[in-house]
């Protein structure tokens, strides 16, 4: 291999190797660390002392000194199309979504638009830090080919899917039982595992679903298996009391999707706030995950989710920001808000959790560990460098810090997209900070 098909970046270095809730050994820090990458992929990470001895003569080695090299954050529940309503006031979710939610995504009709709002939340999820999200397009078909076409041309591995919708929506945000499959089929056919695209089928919630629809996705995840789903579950008491009145004959808002065959590995379900421990156990049992949203679950007054019942349950749990009803596109500032949602819970979020969940514990929660999420060798060299002098702030918190969990609570309750100096794609630098 010549030391052209090298890089080489110094900087301590963290990943994790489990979750820190339940292992004494889940994380590796390297404080003078090297990062090795080769045709987008790492190589080796480890001690700079270590490594750097064997690096062929001439190779480069860029130096990030004093700053931290760690996985890119992976946003497991997002939609793109509210990009431009975010920070939108409204008395909770449902009303929310019938004011500007609807509203705005019809212009997703338009591909120009799309194109144009898919350019700019890209850019602002990686001048976040985040590489990988699991993204909500709408209703239209040509909202999927914006937003794929905008993320394999920076070379991002991005999980998204058209929303299905066939009742309690906007005729114009409206597609048929046998229309949505149809589209979401070509859709999977044309994107997913093209390049570093995924797909994944998306029902928006089960009330804006009718049974036949919920059965053809349902028919669709057993037909494409290592396709992913994603949807809303248990998010709003007055959502779940709608549910109830839809759906008489289902236990629960997640005995619906159940029923349906869409509990499984690589099923991400947005928000599992009113959840019971029969719910969290069957999760669990299936392999279904659950994306936390607390910035959102905040902002539209929805509820406070259960880290401690999700653990005891064993549930796969991940971070997201739910933007545009979350405030954030920063996981940074996510996890300041999943800590203050945990001790409202009478829990605590340790510091390493937090990013635990923002990296590893997303990819698991995909079923993508050793392809993203850590520095294991031959992961996609997906990466961010910290930087925890951003601000004067930071700064002046990070002369005093005593431990690296010190350091990253800091980070994540200080910092924001400042603290982004670079974002890698597969060994490329896609952000750098100006």
């Amino acid at each position: 291999m010549s030391t052209t098909d090298l890089q080489a970046y110094r900087g301590s270095l963290l990943h994790f190797l489990a979750d820190p809730a339940f292992s004494d050994n889940a994380h590796a820090w390297h404080e003078d660390g090297l990062l090795i990458v080769a045709d987008g992929k790492v190589r080796a990470a480890g001690d700079y002392a270590t490594l750097h001895a064997t690096l062929p003569a001439g190779t480069m080695v860029h130096d990030y000194s004093g700053k931290l090299l760690m996985p890119g954050f992976i946003d497991t529940h997002i939609h793109y199309p509210q990009t431009d309503i975010i920070a939108s006031p409204s008395a909770g979710l449902l009303p929310w979504l019938e004011t500007y939610t609807f509203p705005a995504e019809r212009s997703f009709e338009h591909p120009e638009h799309a194109a144009g709002v898919a350019e700019f939340f890209l850019d602002e999820l990686l001048r976040c830090g985040t590489t990988t999200a699991m993204v909500y397009c709408t209703v239209h078909p040509q909202s999927v080919d914006a937003f794929f076409t905008a993320s394999e041309a920076r070379g991002l591995r991005m999980v998204a899917g058209k929303v299905l919708m066939d009742r309690n929506c906007p005729e114009f945000l409206r597609d048929t039982a046998e229309s949505g499959a149809r589209d979401t089929e070509a859709l999977i056919n044309r994107w997913h595992n093209h390049g570093r695209s995924q797909y994944a089928i998306t029902p928006r919630f089960a009330p804006t679903s009718t049974p036949e629809q919920l059965h053809l996705a349902g028919e669709l995840a057993r037909a494409y298996p290592d396709t992913y789903i994603q949807t809303h579950v248990s998010e709003n008491e007055a959502e779940c009391a709608w549910v109830r009145e839809l759906f008489p004959q289902s236990r629960s808002y997640i005995d619906v999707y159940d029923s349906y065959g869409m509990l499984r590995p690589r099923a991400m379900y947005g928000h599992c706030i009113w959840l019971d421990d029969a719910d969290r156990r069957r999760m669990a049992e299936t392999g279904a995950a659950a994306a936390i949203c607390p910035t959102s679950n905040l902002f539209l007054g929805s509820g406070l989710f259960d880290f401690e019942r999700a653990d005891q349950a064993g549930m796969l749990v991940a971070l997201a920001t739910d933007v545009g009803g979350g405030t954030s596109f920063s996981m940074l500032q996510t996890m300041n808000e999943a800590y203050k949602v945990a001790r409202l819970k009478g829990s605590h979020l340790p510091a390493l959790r937090m990013f635990y969940l923002a990296t590893l514990g997303a990819a698991r929660a995909m079923q993508l560990e050793g392809t993203i999420g850590n520095f294991a060798p031959g992961a996609e060299a997906d990466f961010i460098v910290v930087d925890p002098q951003a601000t004067p702030l930071l700064q002046r918190r990070s002369r005093s810090v005593a431990s690296l969990e010190e350091q990253l609570f800091a980070l994540a309750l200080l910092g924001d997209d400042r603290a982004i100096a670079a974002t890698y794609s597969g060994g490329r630098q896609v952000h750098v900070r100006t």
